[in-house]
């Protein structure tokens, strides 16, 4: 693969603006770049792919995420090849260029009923090892971030991997994968549902109630609609 044609599907990009949202809430893209498609959204950057190379997915970070992109492009370098991580073959002032990863991410298993198996959950332990053992701190791991290959996990997103302290998110999604997902495994969860979960995680976390009881709040939502 010529990793030096990215540079000029780079540029076909210079039309799209990425700009950030307020609240924790997606990015806003405007603008078109012909032969491109948006593949992911996130609260910094959106993802590119172009047809012409396809191999590439072009991360474009929002006006005034400059630190970010850097964060990432350092946590990239200091991963190096490894199976849990994508690689990243350059950057310019606003975007990272990575190796595109296919396959559906955690979010998009709820959302069709496609089964998370338990190898999935422990290639992401395995990758969280590897982290603390290179000297970073696996932190943001969320159902968006984490795509399923073969049956396998590949992680995404490694830009707060340089900030310190624990913000508990894998915790918890690996504990309502052992203690929940039995009852939704295969069964399609609606996206209003999946984002209302999300919106009320976000406003759980900052008050003291235990992730116990959030869940029960979950699940009896869950149970409604059944």
């Amino acid at each position: 693969m010529n990793h030096h044609n990215w540079q000029s599907a780079a540029q076909s990009l210079a039309g799209i603006t990425v700009t950030a949202s307020p609240n924790n809430e997606p990015v806003a893209i405007l603008g078109v770049a012909e032969g491109f498609r948006c593949i992911g959204v996130g609260t910094d950057a959106a993802v590119f792919q172009s047809d012409s190379a396809p191999e590439y997915a072009f991360k474009v970070y929002a006006e005034g995420k400059q630190d970010k992109l850097e964060a990432e492009a350092e946590v990239y370098a200091q991963i190096g090849s490894s199976p849990y991580f994508s690689e990243c073959y350059g950057k310019d002032d606003r975007m990272l260029v990575l190796k595109f990863e296919a396959g559906p991410t955690l979010f998009d298993c709820l959302l069709q009923g496609i089964d998370v198996p338990e190898q999935a959950i422990e290639d992401v332990e395995e990758a969280r090892d590897y982290i603390r053992h290179i000297g970073l701190n696996p932190r943001d791991i969320h159902l968006k971030n984490i795509i399923l290959q073969n049956g396998r996990a590949k992680l995404l997103d490694v830009s707060e991997y340089i900030k310190p302290g624990n913000d508990f998110r894998w915790e918890h999604l690996k504990k309502a994968y052992e203690e929940y997902y039995q009852i939704i495994d295969g069964k399609p969860v609606p996206f209003w549902l999946l984002d209302t979960i999300r919106k009320w995680y976000h406003h759980w976390n900052r008050y003291s109630s235990s992730f116990d009881e959030f869940m029960r709040i979950v699940s009896k939502q869950m149970n409604y609609r059944k």
